[in-house]
């Protein structure tokens, strides 16, 4: 039944592209942790408290996305083993520096801005507006912590 009146033909493309930004997210989302954990210097209360807050937010758009893809009738990916396989964005093992964690931040979101876009062309061409403007809300927030972060690494 489509009861969303998208055009079905499209919907396992985008549903595939949407495993893909969940995949990543679930990374994104663990190496913030392991940032916040790990993090030490000279910038270590901000960032601290930063990394905090990215890895709540990442938390909350992990959960919308998979419960978009179950709004569309499809399975969102949910094992470890499939995140891993599927994610462009790769675990880290250097904490060493306060620098090159905002730096991965920084590639990580541009990494997540590509597929997104990428994604809301698809949902934009099967008339899909709630995946839509999930992609568009999460693209601004992204934009202007990008700006935050480059800000940041100029100092």
């Amino acid at each position: 039944m489509n009861y969303l009146s998208i055009e079905q033909s499209k919907v396992p493309e985008i549903v595939e592209n949407l495993n893909k930004i969940l995949a990543n997210y679930q990374i994104h989302y663990q190496k913030l942790r392991a940032f916040h954990w790990n993090v030490n210097g000279k910038h270590f209360f901000e960032l601290h408290m930063k990394f905090e807050e990215l890895y709540k937010d990442a938390i909350l758009k992990i959960d919308e996305v998979a419960e978009r893809i179950l709004t569309l009738q499809q399975q969102p990916v949910s094992t470890l083993k499939q995140y891993l396989e599927i994610s462009t964005i790769k675990e880290v093992h250097d904490f060493s520096s306060e620098l090159k964690m905002v730096e991965e931040v920084v590639n990580d979101f541009n990494l997540l801005l590509s597929m997104e876009r990428a994604c809301m062309k698809l949902t934009s061409n099967a008339d899909d507006e709630g995946t839509t403007e999930m992609l568009s809300r999460f693209i601004a927030h992204k934009e202007k912590l990008s700006w935050m972060f480059f800000a940041w690494l100029k100092n």
